[in-house]
């Protein structure tokens, strides 16, 4: 497989979603994985104005966790990529372990993912409002937005629905930096490809803690559905691409964006999810 089709993917999408130009600040969110990491570096080839911004969960029992972080900054220095740190332990005072324990010693059950989720998006966009960007891109593949799509099918959230799409959201607000997917289609797989040819130091492995989570079954459903049936993945994509501009209408007509009364954060509720998380641990 050569390099120039997954790099035409990406430049193709760029363009035709205008998702940003060359003038724009773009901010990459990196993890050290196999997606953010390829993501950066095509970005830096195109000759896009990008820095790399990480959120670590400060997850010290996982050993991948130190080396994600350490293969990242080895990438970052070898791409001349400014990287910026920051992590649960400084932000929040604790871990992702300790938020959970604290959580459930509440009587709260709060799966892993759910708060890691939480927490990374609020401060993904708290930081990148703070450095300044115009944009956050993340490293989100055909697959994952297949799943995203599914999920909220099989649970009915067309709220949800509303809000993928190579461009996440459906309102603007200033203090919302947009996020956008420019591997929107390119597949798993050949990322896979793309960063073992690059010989990108990057971790292939799924973080531990997914196990368990309802993405992860419906991921599994996913791989099997098109094990019998190919291009199922990219079908589910062709016909959600088709109706969410008549889903995003429908959300648009729905009043103003409200606010955050702790952070300011954009927010459905009177208080955000974060907050929620950050007040429930202190």
């Amino acid at each position: 497989m050569a390099y120039e089709k997954i790099e035409n993917k990406v430049k193709n999408t760029i363009k035709k979603y205008k998702l940003f130009s060359k003038k724009d600040n773009v901010l990459v969110a990196c993890s050290g994985g196999k997606d953010s990491t390829t993501l950066a570096y095509i970005l830096k080839k195109l000759g896009y104005n990008i820095k790399a911004i990480t959120i670590n969960p400060s997850i010290k029992e996982r050993e991948s966790s130190s080396k994600n972080l350490e293969n990242l900054r080895k990438f970052c220095r070898e791409n001349e990529i400014m990287l910026y740190e920051y992590s649960f332990k400084e932000e929040f005072g604790r871990t992702l372990l300790e938020i959970r324990k604290n959580i459930n010693s509440k009587g709260i059950e709060m799966p892993y993912c759910t708060i890691c989720g939480i927490l990374k998006r609020y401060l993904l966009n708290k930081k990148a409002k703070e450095l300044k960007a115009d944009k956050i891109a993340t490293g989100h593949v055909l697959d994952d937005e297949a799943e995203s799509v599914f999920m909220n099918l099989l649970r009915g959230n067309v709220e949800l629905l509303s809000r993928l799409g190579p461009i996440s959201g459906v309102k603007k607000s200033k203090k919302f930096v947009p996020r956008v997917k420019p591997l929107y289609f390119c597949k798993e797989e050949e990322i896979i490809i793309y960063s073992k040819k690059k010989k990108f130091p990057v971790a292939y492995e799924r973080c531990p803690y997914a196990k368990s989570s309802y993405r992860e079954i419906v991921r599994n459903e996913l791989i099997s559905f098109e094990k019998k049936n190919k291009n199922t993945k990219e079908n589910i994509i062709k016909w959600f691409l088709g109706i969410l501009p008549d889903i995003k209408k429908e959300f648009e007509k729905q009043g103003e964006i409200s606010y955050c009364e702790i952070c300011g954060e954009p927010s459905k509720n009177k208080i955000c999810n974060a907050c929620s998380i950050i007040t429930k641990i202190r």
